[in-house]
């Protein structure tokens, strides 16, 4: 079954007469029928774009006061991975230009416009967006557990500081590694060790809130990003992992193994701990060795270490 958003199209125009000129194409399209949903300004049709409900988005190049291209870099800063095919009056190179560099799939000038040139150009925008989706899974997750991959998640860890920096909102960063993992995969194998790694990546992402961030960062390490959260916050919110790993034993597929995983964590909060992000990342792995160097299977914070 096609999922809601297969045949939903956003358009977001503030000219009525072109509402209607579309709603009149697309139900002549030969892969109909079709849903058009309308924004008419700025505010509206960003705020739709960015809920993911649409297969793809027509935008106009002029919004009144504001133009679609800076409605397509806010929604692409906002990591909007909606297909959106440009619309404008005027066939401009520069235009042109400007809409492929700000993500949009393709261009359109208004004047052609007819039901084959803009159902031609809906389907290719959305194979297009499949394929750049799929290339950004590939370039940003990690294959084994599907977390974000260490250059993802250091991506997001330099915004957050920047962000940080700039509101004074506290964050914490997580180093966490799987004790003993490496008796693991000498003892059970490596397969053995890949399910382990997908047992606690599996719990460790489905405790987290949507708003924190957590990546396999290399080998058997595991970093999370908690946004808005204070030292005593996030100690706490470690320590109910650590509890949820005592009480899920891993039992890998096809074996009849239980095996009992624990964690060793670092833990470092920006501002309190660090001002830079290199700075922090460094404190946080400095606390994740002083965890492991006293008996594993606990939380050290960079506080404790001064």
């Amino acid at each position: 079954m096609p999922s809601p958003r297969a045949r939903r199209i956003l358009l977001i125009d503030d000219d009525r007469l072109q509402h209607h000129l579309v709603q009149g194409f697309l139900g002549r399209f030969r892969s109909g029928p079709w849903e058009l949903d309308v924004a008419a300004d700025y505010e509206a049709g960003l705020k739709k774009l960015l809920s993911g409900k649409y297969a793809v988005c027509l935008l106009d190049y002029r919004l009144g006061e504001r133009d679609g291209l800076e409605l397509l870099r806010a929604a692409r800063a906002a990591d909007s991975a909606t297909p959106v095919v440009f619309l404008t009056a005027d066939a401009s190179d520069e235009i042109d230009d400007a809409a492929m560099e700000a993500g949009a799939m393709d261009f359109l000038v208004k004047a052609d416009l007819n039901p084959r040139i803009l159902e031609h150009a809906i389907r290719y925008a959305r194979k297009l967006g499949e394929t750049m989706g799929q290339l950004k899974q590939l370039a940003t997750r990690d294959a084994l557990t599907g977390l974000h991959n260490r250059r993802e998640f250091d991506r997001m860890v330099a915004e957050e500081c920047q962000r940080a920096s700039r509101f004074g909102h506290p964050f914490a960063l997580v180093m966490a590694d799987i004790d003993f993992f490496k008796k693991i995969n000498d003892t059970h194998g490596h397969q053995v060790g890949d399910e382990v790694l997908k047992h606690v990546a599996s719990l460790l992402a489905g405790q987290l809130r949507v708003v924190d961030r957590i990546a396999r960062y290399g080998g058997e390490e595991f970093a999370i990003l908690m946004v808005e959260t204070e030292r005593k916050a996030a100690v706490e919110g470690l320590q109910r992992l650590f509890a949820l790993l005592a009480e899920t034993p891993c039992q890998p597929a096809g074996t009849d193994l239980t095996l009992n995983v624990t964690l060793s964590a670092g833990l470092a909060v920006m501002p309190d701990d660090a001002s830079a992000c290199t700075e922090l990342i460094a404190l946080a792995d400095k606390a994740l060795y002083a965890a492991k160097h006293a008996g594993r299977n606990r939380v050290v914070t960079a506080h404790s270490l001064k």
